[in-house]
């Protein structure tokens, strides 16, 4: 009987408590808030300028009295070289955030206690980030090392394998899984095709992904703009298998960002890189391409790899890279914020600051391959991003020189706005129709 009476108050308790999360939703924004406002409209500054910040602390959007608020001031993702706190009788005050002597960034981080609980807020500053420049340097056999291997790699047959996914198609877009040889013999590469049911001629676009290894389902919104979109998958795993596989092999994989990077030539991103020419192969090769428009478009690892696939496949004519990584990685050598995944910050310096791993970057660092962009793109990031720092995505598209768009939320953190997504159609779609 006490097992049953056990069992029976213990059914009524995950009742509740699924009762209780039915109906508390979480919350979309906090309960205490911060406003940040720079005194500058566009959050840059010359170099050697003063910026100030006005701080506003909020309760039920009304400036909370006689709040103590704590700041950490310093250089993008590096330690604070100022700190301090200050009680804001009114709800609010002013921060000096200081200059810059050389361009850059300067980020202040925001702390307040409320009821026991600590709420928290940044915002990062320009100073002259249009002349930031690339600490990277560029091997002397940059180009060559990179033709011997798309030589290498266009060997290997395509051997591509499509099957209809209708589960996933919808009335105006067909979807297939695809799957194809990639890099060497056995090696497979699989994403999601999506093409427009009418019959025609249609420009490819090729989105390759974020990172990690997860899984990942098809994008039909570019199909419906009238592209046959190609989404891959990196790690040559089927997408359709279900979270919790993914998520084994993920904890398996490790972390593929630092596999072989004493190796150039067995560098986890070159089969990667190379991926994403088979990727454009494989679009080019459909008997509906228009023949002629090879777009892509990705943002973060995606918005790396749509670089590095504009300077390695002459095809592409157009791209849309949002925030991208791998931009600038020895960034933290030379005392500022280099990219994702950050392989040479201070934690990781210890095992990664060598002259082994730092050839191999060179060679795969999206700055280099962004000064062999030659096609008009559309750029867009925030300034309020630590996983891809503006210090070293400016450092990537300053060393653009072909025709360049660029579109700055300074608010935005590694997301974008749905306004920003549409601006990038719409700029892809002019390009289209020159």
């Amino acid at each position: 009987m006490k097992s049953i009476y056990r069992y029976l108050v213990l059914l009524q308790f995950l009742i509740l408590s699924t009762a209780i999360l039915a109906q508390n939703a979480p919350a979309p924004k906090k309960l205490i808030e911060f406003i940040l406002t720079p005194d500058s409209k566009d959050w840059n500054y010359k170099v050697n300028e003063k910026a100030s910040l006005q701080v506003t602390v909020l309760k039920y959007g009304v400036p909370l009295e006689d709040v103590t608020i704590n700041f950490e001031i310093g250089p993008d993702m590096l330690p604070a070289d100022q700190k301090g706190s200050m009680v804001l009788k009114q709800g609010q005050g002013k921060i000096d955030i200081g200059s810059s002597k050389q361009p850059g960034f300067r980020q202040v981080l925001i702390s307040t206690v409320y009821n026991g609980k600590t709420y928290t807020d940044l915002i990062k500053v320009g100073y002259s980030p249009e002349k930031i420049t690339p600490t990277v340097k560029m091997p002397a056999d940059f180009i060559q090392f990179w033709d011997t291997a798309k030589a290498a790699a266009a060997n290997i047959p395509m051997d591509a394998k499509v099957i209809a996914l209708p589960q996933y198609s919808t009335n105006t877009v067909d979807v297939f899984l695809v799957n194809i040889q990639n890099y060497k013999k056995g090696q497979r590469l699989y994403g999601y095709l999506c093409k427009p049911k009418a019959a025609g001629k249609y420009p490819v676009l090729f989105n390759p992904p974020g990172a990690g290894v997860k899984s990942m389902l098809p994008v039909t919104a570019y199909a419906e703009q009238g592209y046959i979109s190609l989404s891959i998958e990196i790690h040559g795993i089927s997408p359709l298998l279900d979270n919790e596989t993914y998520k084994n092999i993920s904890a398996a994989f490790g972390d593929y960002t630092l596999h072989k990077l004493d190796d150039r030539d067995q560098y986890y991103y070159k089969s990667v890189y190379l991926g994403c020419v088979r990727s454009i192969d494989f679009l080019c090769n459909l008997p509906d391409w228009d023949g002629k428009n090879v777009v892509v478009t990705g943002g973060s690892q995606g918005g790396a790899l749509t670089i590095v696939a504009a300077a390695l496949d002459k095809r592409v004519n157009y791209v849309a890279a949002f925030y991208p990584a791998l931009c600038d990685m020895t960034g933290y050598l030379y005392g500022r914020a280099g990219g994702w995944p950050h392989l040479l910050n201070k934690a990781a310096q210890a095992i990664n600051n060598t002259p082994e791993k730092l050839k191999t970057i060179g060679y795969y660092d999206v700055v280099n391959f962004a000064k062999h962009v030659t096609v008009p793109g559309f750029y867009s990031w925030g300034y309020n991003d630590n996983t891809c720092p503006p210090t070293s995505v400016f450092a990537a598209f300053n060393a653009i020189e072909a025709p360049k768009t660029l579109a700055i939320t300074p608010i935005s953190g590694h997301w974008r706005f749905e306004e920003t997504n549409q601006e990038s159609l719409e700029w892809l779609k002019k390009q289209l129709h020159k």
